[in-house]
C-alpha cells in the first residue's frame, strides 16, 4: 500500500476553522489547536491558508534545541517538545522557516502539530482533515490525490540559501517544481504583539448572553 501523505490545498481553504477547532478538542493537546491560518494579503484579500507543521526530513527546530527535546519517530513525524526535556528558550520558534512551533508560558513548553500521531500511527485521518469541508487538508495516498485533484504537490522549498524538503506536501498550481518563500516576512510578523490573536478559533463567535437573562 501507498504511504498516506498529508496535502495543503491553499485555494480550498474557506476560511472556516472548522481545522482549528478539531485540532483543539485532541486529546494531547490540552485545548490548544496546534494548527494556525495564514492570512494573504489580509489588506485587499480574506484569503487564507491553513498551516500545519511540515515536518521536514532536516527539521531545524530539533537541530537548534539545545535540550534536545524535540524527536522525529522512524515514519518521519516531528513530535512536540518532550516535557521534561523543554526548557522554554524558544530557539525552536525563532528557527522554523514555516512559523509553525509555539511556546505555551503556562505550560512552559513548545508545542505544535504533531500530525494526530496518536490517531495516524493507526491508520486514521488527523483531526483537521478529517472535519475540512473544502479538502483544503487532504490525507491520503499520491495517486488518490492524483486521480481527483488538479494541481502539483509540492514538498521541497527555498529559504534563501537554505533547501527544504518535508513530509506534508503544498499543492501549488501545476507546472511548479518547488517554492522559494519569503523568510522576512515570516519573521516579521511572528513578533509583534498580537502575532497569536489569529490562534484563537473561536475569536469570531459573539459571546453568550450570561447565565442570569436565560430560565
Amino acid at each position: 500500500m501507498s504511504e498516506m501523505r498529508f496535502f495543503i490545498d491553499p485555494i480550498r481553504c474557506i476560511g472556516c476553522k472548522s481545522c482549528m477547532q478539531a485540532c483543539s478538542e485532541c486529546a494531547t493537546h490540552k485545548g490548544k489547536p496546534m494548527i494556525h491560518l495564514e492570512y494573504m494579503e489580509r489588506g485587499s484579500s480574506t484569503q487564507t491558508v491553513p498551516m500545519v507543521c511540515m515536518h521536514c526530513e532536516n527539521p531545524t527546530c530539533a537541530a537548534v534545541c539545545p535540550a534536545d527535546a524535540i524527536k522525529r519517530t522512524e515514519d518521519q513525524v516531528v513530535q512536540s517538545s518532550l516535557k521534561e526535556r523543554c526548557i522554554g528558550c524558544k530557539n525552536c520558534v525563532v528557527s522554523c522557516p514555516f512559523g509553525v512551533p509555539r511556546y505555551y508560558p503556562e505550560m512552559d513548553q513548545m508545542m505544535k502539530c504533531d500530525l494526530c500521531y496518536d490517531r495516524t500511527s493507526q491508520g486514521l485521518k488527523p483531526m483537521c482533515a478529517t472535519v475540512c469541508p473544502s479538502e483544503a487538508l487532504f490525507y491520503g495516498t499520491l495517486e488518490e490525490f492524483q486521480s481527483r485533484r488538479k494541481g502539483t504537490p509540492i514538498n521541497t522549498f527555498d529559504f534563501g540559501m537554505q533547501e527544504i524538503k518535508t513530509r506534508v506536501f503544498l499543492v501549488a498550481p501545476d507546472g511548479y517544481v518547488n517554492l522559494s518563500m519569503d523568510v522576512m516576512h515570516h519573521l516579521d510578523g511572528r513578533f509583534e504583539d498580537n502575532a497569536y490573536d489569529h490562534l484563537d478559533p473561536f475569536s469570531h463567535l459573539e459571546a453568550m448572553p450570561m447565565s442570569g437573562g436565560l430560565l
